[in-house]
């Protein structure tokens, strides 16, 4: 995840000179980030069904190679149409990658042990970009913002080569939601589709996606061009809502696996946790439009998206705690790109935002402040209706009608 998160990250910290060699207006820009996601959910899905049948192992590291391939077409003559395309194809690689690798994991970890160590999975992306941003701006600042995308293909490629070596296979098999006598009985996909828990955890999530993607296109570009910094002083301040981000994550993924060791539902120590600070993050953000200062913009702008950060370690957890072993990577990419969609809208929204305001500025604000109403929103929607205990039973009790004889459940 760590150098997955790098990879995203690249576009918007060169997103300056990119725009000025390029020619680009922030529309166009904008597009560059929404095409990443343009094939991300339905790959993720794609492969998520795949990794039900085959290791998770073998899986990550034909995606991490691929990738980390598709870098190196930026150290030749790019076009506009050419970034397009290999942004593109990238996000078809690292689609999978954030479902595949919980999967994997949870082959570790039985889900009363799981907060942590998906904490620690979900907090690579924060140290991806605390660890590459200072690196990769100076290449920008001191060669050029193509050498940049060259340094993160190699580093995909060694990790591959470590992977190849040192990555295993898990061997943890869940305890099954409901029991018969010739093993365990499959979920429809339906039924878990249209749970309660699930589809609010997807709605949370996506506000919360959207927010992602726009840090990673947009918010260097909004200190540079929106806050006049310079551009090695805004790529190095990038970096400010990822450690938030990465402090969040680690808290709270070790707070709510604390709570549920206690003796805590799941209902308080995921859904309520994580999407009380959602709604957290939709109160700050409508106040940057109110601040003058630039200091005090960065500080909303880093404590309204990064404190809600925690959702991304509860939605996988509330996925696995109502889905079938036998099921869990293909629902976790399923969930997974349904909140990648908000990555699909947010950049070219931004960028639309933003050509069409009197000044960048106010446009750049106006776009948080939107993305404050989604979070709360969404926040609200998830307090009220992530109960993964309550939809478990649920879900139970049909498995049991359904095998019922004589009885069809439609």
């Amino acid at each position: 995840m760590l150098v997955n998160f790098a990879d995203k990250m690249v576009v918007g910290l060169a997103a300056k000179p990119i725009m000025a060699d390029l020619q680009l207006t922030p529309e166009q820009f904008g597009l560059i980030g929404s095409a990443f996601f343009f094939l991300f959910p339905f790959s993720a899905v794609l492969v998520g069904f795949a990794a039900n049948r085959i290791p998770a192992r073998h899986a990550l590291l034909a995606m991490a190679a691929f990738w980390s391939l598709l870098q190196f077409p930026m150290l030749g003559l790019v076009s506009f149409e050419v970034l397009i395309a290999c942004r593109i194809l990238l996000g078809a690689a690292e689609g999978p990658a954030g479902p595949v690798a919980t999967h994997a994991l949870y082959k570790w970890f039985p889900d009363s042990l799981r907060a942590v160590p998906t904490a620690v999975v979900a907090q690579g992306s924060a140290i991806g970009v605390i660890v590459a941003v200072p690196a990769l701006n100076w290449i920008i600042v001191h060669h050029s913002w193509h050498w940049a995308f060259g340094a993160i293909g190699i580093a995909g490629l060694l990790w591959t080569v470590l992977w190849f070596f040192f990555g295993r296979e898990g061997t943890l098999v869940d305890p099954p939601v409901t029991e018969r006598v010739d093993g365990e009985a499959g979920v429809p996909y339906r039924d878990l589709l249209t749970c309660p828990t699930i589809v609010a955890a997807c709605c949370t999530g996506f506000a919360s996606y959207w927010g992602l993607a726009l840090g990673l296109t947009w918010f260097t570009p909004y200190l540079v061009d929106g806050l006049g910094f310079s551009q090695t002083l805004g790529g190095n301040l990038s970096v400010l809502p990822w450690i938030a981000g990465l402090v969040v994550v680690l808290a709270g993924g070790g707070l709510s696996q604390r709570l549920k060791a206690g003796g805590a539902s799941s209902r308080v120590s995921r859904g309520i946790l994580a999407s009380a600070a959602v709604m957290a993050g939709g109160c700050i953000l409508p106040f940057i439009g109110l601040a003058s200062a630039p200091a005090l913009k960065l500080a909303i702008l880093v404590a309204g998206t990064a404190i809600g950060s925690t959702i991304f370690v509860v939605v996988p957890l509330v996925v696995s705690e109502l889905t079938p072993h036998s099921q869990r990577a293909a629902m976790l990419a399923i969930v997974n790109s349904i909140m990648t969609l908000g990555g699909v809208v947010a950049p070219f929204a931004m960028g639309v935002v933003v050509q069409d305001a009197s000044t960048r500025l106010a446009g750049y604000d106006n776009g948080f402040t939107i993305l404050g109403g989604l979070l709360l929103a969404s926040g609200l929607i998830g307090l009220i209706f992530i109960r993964p205990e309550a939809d478990r039973r649920r879900l139970g009790a049909r498995a049991a009608l359904r095998r019922m004889p004589g009885i069809s459940l439609t």
